[in-house]
């Protein structure tokens, strides 16, 4: 084939991505469907959520997050009899409860899927001057599944699918798992969309101009300075950061970075971890244990923010503005004040959009 017939074959064949349209029946044969195509997906993933607060809706959830072999690594010999035998018999009952506390009631729904969709929608709306990008959202664990949400976006006519999890911090168990459960869904289909995932972003800086904007705003509101400020990621065992997940080490850079932009003396902002899980040791130090230890020490005000979690939920509503509040206060402390989560904001949206549009090129004009 010469350069003049090559031209001609690329031009008849390779087309690029375009508003979804069906070709013409015309040309398919008798009992072809129609196809849609030229669209770009967008899937934003975040951990997950129980659909109820009740027993059953629970334990569904529950079994479905600790037999992920990327959460809980033990052999399943070992684990299935603990699991089965005593977690998922107690704990769907005492996390239910929990859960209840801090349950969006109006839309009867986790916090959590509230604010996914809300960053879903208004995603969608920041992408407009793009018509061939369609933006949609997930869950790992519970529902809209990862896999129905694929599927829903290929019904689109999206053959290309930038997959999106919700983690700033790179760990196996959460950036990880979000797309070995979308691979594992396109090992299923014949017709697979071509794939883009997002990566870590602990380092980007309009994440840490967000998270500094956060901060700045909400302390201006306090009647009080705090001593403390504690930044308290998601813990994960100490054999898993042992066996080179990157997770501890993009959790001190968000931290450092966050100092140097807000421009505080060293030591004023803390790291810690939270939400250990079992008898391993876990990431240190704990934030249950260093909001204890400081107001021990006399330190009577402090403040603590979730950098590593997109949207809040139950690990910051009731772990952290309750549980450590109520710690704090125990052990002598005066004044605690939570931080929210960037949620829907127009900062966290901020961040949102300028990486999907970054990761987009190529695929957009």
């Amino acid at each position: 084939m010469n350069t003049q017939d090559y031209k001609a074959f690329a031009d008849a064949t390779i087309a690029p991505a375009q508003p979804s349209r069906s070709r013409d029946n015309s040309v398919l044969p008798d009992g072809h469907p129609p196809i849609k195509f030229g669209k770009v997906g967008v899937l934003l993933v975040n951990l997950g959520t129980p659909d109820a607060t009740d027993y059953w809706p629970m334990r569904r959830y529950l079994a479905e997050f600790l037999t992920d072999r990327r959460v809980i690594e033990w052999p399943k010999a070992l684990w299935y009899p603990i699991l089965y035998g005593i977690i998922l018999m107690v704990r769907p009952g005492r996390k239910g409860k929990d859960y209840a506390t801090i349950w969006n009631k109006e839309l009867d729904e986790s916090y959590l899927r509230t604010y996914t969709r809300s960053q879903s929608d208004l995603l969608g709306e920041a992408l407009a001057d793009h018509d061939n990008v369609v933006v949609d959202w997930g869950m790992r664990y519970g529902n809209p599944s990862i896999a129905s949400r694929v599927d829903a976006l290929r019904e689109e006519g999206c053959d290309r699918i930038l997959l999106f999890p919700l983690y700033p911090q790179y760990a196996s168990a959460t950036t990880a798992t979000v797309n070995d459960k979308a691979f594992e869904h396109l090992m299923k289909l014949r017709w697979q969309p071509a794939i883009r995932t997002v990566p870590a972003y602990h380092d980007e800086p309009v994440y840490i101009d967000a998270l500094a904007r956060s901060i700045e705003t909400h302390l201006a509101t306090l009647d009080f300075e705090p001593e403390k400020v504690i930044a308290s990621y998601h813990g994960i065992p100490e054999s898993y950061f042992a066996k080179g997940d990157p997770y501890h080490c993009h959790c001190h850079k968000t931290s450092r970075l966050l100092e140097e932009r807000l421009g505080w003396e060293k030591g004023r902002l803390m790291t810690c971890f939270q939400s250990r899980f079992g008898p391993e040791e876990w990431l240190q130090p704990y934030t249950d244990k260093t909001v204890e230890k400081l107001a021990s020490e006399g330190v009577k005000n402090i403040a603590v923010f979730n950098p590593g979690f997109v949207s809040d939920c139950l690990e910051t509503l009731e772990e952290i503005a309750m549980e450590a509040h109520e710690i704090f206060e125990e052990h002598g402390g005066e004044n605690f004040s939570y931080i929210p989560c960037l949620n829907d904001s127009e900062n966290g949206m901020r961040v949102i959009e300028a990486l999907t549009r970054r990761e987009l090129q190529g695929w957009v004009k």
